[in-house]
């Protein structure tokens, strides 16, 4: 049946490259707008007590949520009568503006001390806005410019989770154009060297560009069903030109190797779908699935990429084994012309066959130097912590970092490390509670209706806590960072504070949010992982018929993506040589998505790579029966093509480290990373070392298992 379809293909090949280009065509017109309808947010967990205390608050106690923070300057002493007339005039326009729920103000609220800077040259405005995530987000970019241009007396700094959101929203879309011109010429000139030839080097370019917008239009449709996140865009370019380039390269390469054999175009074509093809189909199957294993989450930032990576995936495989094949037949022996780096390529002398060799002559010593680099890689994962971007994901000349830098160095803790608590329930025993409450470590203060309390005791009347029906608010003022592991203990340790009888309790703010945010990852994760690794152990058993060549790549797939999660600790929580990327900020915390997208995205690029070189070790395995030969001429068949592919990919993920936010770089520098080390240390080193110790048993199987491989196992011969 492969034979058939490759020679169906070299038959139809007119048409089916007419078919891409009508496909191609729509799938643009279907893109158009996609970047206006993705969303900002997507890391709460909707269905997390601090999604609900957040709810109440916006229900209920309508100005106390804080969405955008205003810092207004410029205009003298804050009490000045000058300084409190414009001040009062731009709560005014606040509060009248579209999606804006209320506003207060120093001058407002009764020149509340928590809301003047120190030296009281700053006031502050707290404006609440209407709808979700996204809606705020937007409301906070139109309003912010609105009133400045309409208050040029006063410098208005813009802080808040709805402002960060924003500018997170505009610096990403600013980086994606950047990334794409950086990537584009480098890609380009790497193509040329790599594949030999310009007509060569623009396949892989055509076939990205198709997954692309086909993954565009996809996620346009999907936008009007599901929240679809801003940054899904940015992993679909990158994964698609990057997954284009993988299956192109391991496609031509057969393609090149059937022709120097003396093949005419069809005959090179046929063996090249029923080999390279099928490995592709299956290859991206496998990338494809370990994907689906993001859909577990209920935070709609994962399940974005779920979405954008899958068809990505799916249509990258389909360009490679469709539209490529059709272009090769059509140029044939042409697909060499142009090669503008002729002069510089050395030829191929089989030093991979001797690499290769080498290593099993001692593979003790080469696999054990191996496993010993990745494990000091990996050590620093031990102390990760955990948690979500602020303001400092963005560069410290951004608008939103400096205003809120101002807030951390003049203004009283209160405004940027309050978490807030919401009892539903009988008013009667709130002083207790909050008494309570003021007693939990690394809180200075609670603000409730009945008072003010601290260490246990009332040190103030009747306070500026809110009361709505049989709801209250109250202000828990605590000593530590938001976004931290000691606000995290602190958030877990006000619900441990026995509730008041008969009453309902939710924590909210941001501490709450990031221990909800990490807490419902963690519970997912195991079932994530358990999709990945099941679905792998299922479909590389019916690609080898080998029992242990599954749990060899899990081990050795696991064992680089240590390394490469103790990298991002290092370098982006810890801050060790940050210099290498940027420099961003490190807050002692790492944002808690990363790792398991990570881990997804990378162990299905890994299985790419493993795929790639079975197919051509057990090809000659079925041939020579020979281990240790096999394990060499299929490292020497791929060796040069998956390093090439693996620093193509490295290539257009590392330019994410231009990004200005913080996930991005961490994003794309950690898949970099495990690429290459998945690349270099585990199919060159790792891989021949474990075959040449494993010997007969690299491709053993119970005889039920064998049996069952006879009937329903893939094959590419």
């Amino acid at each position: 049946m492969p034979d058939r379809f490759g020679a169906a293909l070299y038959r139809r090949r007119v048409t089916v490259l007419w078919a891409s280009v009508c496909v191609l065509v729509l799938a643009a017109l279907g893109g158009l707008g996609v970047e206006h309808r993705l969303r900002h947010g997507g890391l709460s967990d909707p269905h997390a007590p601090s999604t609900r205390a957040a709810r109440l608050v916006s229900e209920r106690f309508p100005g106390a949520d804080g969405d955008l923070l205003l810092v207004l300057g410029g205009a003298g002493p804050v009490d000045s009568a000058r300084a409190a007339s414009l001040g009062t005039a731009l709560t005014r326009r606040a509060e009248q503006a579209p999606g804006v729920r209320a506003a207060t103000s120093y001058w407002t609220a009764g020149r509340v001390p928590a809301l003047r800077s120190h030296d009281a040259t700053l006031a502050l405005v707290s404006v609440s806005l209407d709808g979700d995530e996204d809606t705020r987000a937007r409301t906070a970019k139109r309003l912010v410019p609105d009133l400045r241009r309409q208050t040029p007396e006063l410098d208005v700094a813009a802080a808040g989770p709805a402002q960060v959101q924003a500018e997170v929203g505009d610096r990403t879309a600013h980086d994606l154009l950047l990334a794409e011109a950086i990537a584009m010429p480098v890609t380009l000139v790497l193509l040329l060297l790599v594949f030999g030839g310009a007509l060569a080097a623009a396949l892989p370019l055509v076939v990205g560009l198709l997954s692309v917008l086909i993954s565009r239009a996809v996620l346009n449709a999907l936008a009007g069903a599901v929240p679809i996140s801003v940054y899904s865009m940015n992993s679909t370019t990158a994964l698609g030109l990057g997954l284009g380039i993988d299956y192109s390269l391991f496609v031509l390469a057969r393609f090149r190797e059937e022709l120097r054999g003396g093949a005419t175009v069809q005959e090179a074509l046929v063996p090249t779908v029923r080999r390279a093809g099928r490995t592709v189909a299956f290859s991206g199957l496998t990338v494809a699935v370990s994907l689906v294993a993001l859909l577990v989450f209920p935070q709609f930032f994962l399940r974005s990429f779920a979405y954008g990576g899958i068809v990505v995936v799916l249509s990258a495989a389909a360009g490679a084994v469709l539209v490529l094949p059709a272009l090769l037949a059509v140029l044939g022996h042409r697909v060499d012309r142009y090669d503008v780096f002729a002069r510089l390529r050395t030829p191929e002398t089989g030093r991979w066959y001797r690499f290769a060799q080498a290593v099993m002559r001692r593979p003790l010593l080469y696999g054990g130097g191996a496993v010993l680099v990745l494990a000091v890689l990996a050590s620093p994962f031990t102390r990760v912590q955990p948690g979500l971007f602020d303001d400092r994901s963005l560069p410290a000349d951004s608008q939103v970092h400096r205003a809120t830098q101002l807030l951390r160095d003049q203004f009283d803790d209160e405004v940027l490390r309050t978490v807030q608590v919401v009892v539903e329930g009988p008013p009667a025993t709130l002083e207790a509670y909050a008494e309570a409450l003021s007693q939990v470590p690394d809180v200075r203060r609670v603000t409730a209706a009945t008072g003010t309390y601290a260490a246990g005791r009332e040190v103030q009347g009747p306070g500026t806590g809110l009361v709505a029906g049989n709801s209250a608010l109250l202000s828990v003022v605590s000593g530590v960072e938001q976004d931290s592991p000691a606000g995290t203990r602190l958030v877990n340790r006000l619900r441990d504070v026995p509730a008041p009888d008969a009453a309902r309790v939710s924590v909210g703010g941001q501490a709450a949010e990031v221990a909800d945010s990490t807490a419902a990852i963690a519970r997912a994760t195991p079932a994530a992982i358990g999709i990945v690794v099941g679905s792998s152990l299922v479909l590389l058993f019916l690609f080898t018929g080998s029992v242990l060549m599954p749990v060899k790549a899990l081990a050795l797939n696991t064992l680089s993506l240590s390394a490469t999660f103790g990298a991002m600790v290092f370098v982006f929580q810890e801050g060790h040589l940050s210099f290498l990327v940027g420099s961003p900020q490190h807050t002692g915390t790492l944002d808690a998505a990363i790792p398991i997208l990570t881990f997804c995205v990378a162990f299905g690029l890994s299985m790419d790579y493993e795929v790639f070189l079975l197919s051509r070790i057990r090809e000659r395995h079925r041939i020579t029966g020979d281990n240790t030969e096999s394990v060499a001429h299929g490292l020497q068949h791929t060796g040069r093509i998956i390093t090439a592919a693996a620093l193509l990919v490295a290539v257009v993920l590392c330019v994410f480290a231009v990004s200005g936010v913080t996930l991005l770089k961490l994003l794309g520098v950690g898949l970099a990373l495990a690429v290459v080390l998945d690349a270099t240390l585990v199919r060159a080193v790792l891989v021949p070392s474990f075959m040449r110790l494993a010997g007969r048993a690299n491709w053993w199987a119970p005889g039920p298992l064998r049996r069952l491989h006879d009937r329903v196992g893939l094959r590419e011969e």
